[in-house]
């Protein structure tokens, strides 16, 4: 699996990867909230990558994994900024993002902002807005006040121990929403989602295609699949996904 290593950004954050060289596009896989550069996808894809001599990059955002600092300092800004970082310094010419879930959102971020590196996206249960379409839109009237009086909320979890909502990461979530103004994304997309998500529900993968414009969008709706999007049929419709965005650009 090799070694971790290692970057600093601008900001101070010291950030973990694991890439691989090989042929471009660089594929570039973004985690969700929480989860770490060791999930399952984050090792497949890097294991298909290794077989295939693909360029690959997987890594930690600041406050996961093995990066520095603490998950409740950081916001969707910091993980986009990490993105980028981690892309500019570790990659060269077109990249292909694979975004899970928090990711996904993360990945529509670094596409509207280096539209020209893209040479295509592939999101899987996507969750675009969720801070504030999520978390804020089912906050009650008390976890409200919670949250004004002191600075954060916390959210029980299906997956791990609770999440830990601060106001700095719902406040932030509103300077980086990507379903309310147009969102082009003129490149091969596939979104892959679950219909027994229940962290990302199926009417959030509609909103998303619906939004967003371009040429070549499709949407896969997998029948009784999770949230984890990790067993062997759903890693396999990743792939074919992946390889259909890569063919595109040949």
């Amino acid at each position: 699996m090799g070694q971790t290593q290692f970057i600093q950004t601008n900001k101070g954050r010291r950030l973990a990867y694991h890439r691989l060289d090989g042929r471009g596009p660089c594929v570039v896989f973004l985690g969700g909230l929480k989860s770490d550069m060791q999930g399952t996808k984050a090792v497949f894809l890097e294991d298909w990558a290794r077989k295939e001599g693909r360029a690959f990059l997987r890594f930690d955002y600041s406050g996961h994994g093995e990066s520095s600092g603490d998950f409740t300092d950081g916001c969707i800004g910091d993980w986009a900024e990490d993105t980028a970082e981690a892309v500019a310094q570790l990659t060269q010419g077109a990249i292909l993002p694979v975004g899970s879930s928090m990711g996904g959102w993360q990945a529509l971020l670094l596409a509207r902002a280096h539209p020209r590196r893209m040479a295509g996206l592939v999101t899987i249960a996507a969750a675009p807005d969720f801070t504030e379409d999520g978390y804020w839109a089912s906050f009650t009237d008390a976890q409200k006040a919670t949250l004004k009086a002191e600075g954060q909320v916390e959210l029980p979890s299906d997956y791990m121990e609770p999440y830990i909502i601060t106001t700095r990461m719902i406040e932030d979530g509103r300077d980086n929403l990507v379903l309310r103004a147009p969102l082009d994304l003129p490149f091969p997309v596939r979104f892959l989602q679950g219909t027994a998500d229940t962290a990302v529900s199926v009417e959030t993968a509609v909103r998303l295609l619906e939004h967003a414009t371009g040429p070549d969008m499709q949407l896969r709706l997998v029948k009784d699949a999770d949230h984890r999007f990790s067993d062997d049929r759903c890693l396999a419709l990743m792939l074919e996904a992946i390889d259909e965005v890569l063919g595109a650009n040949t």
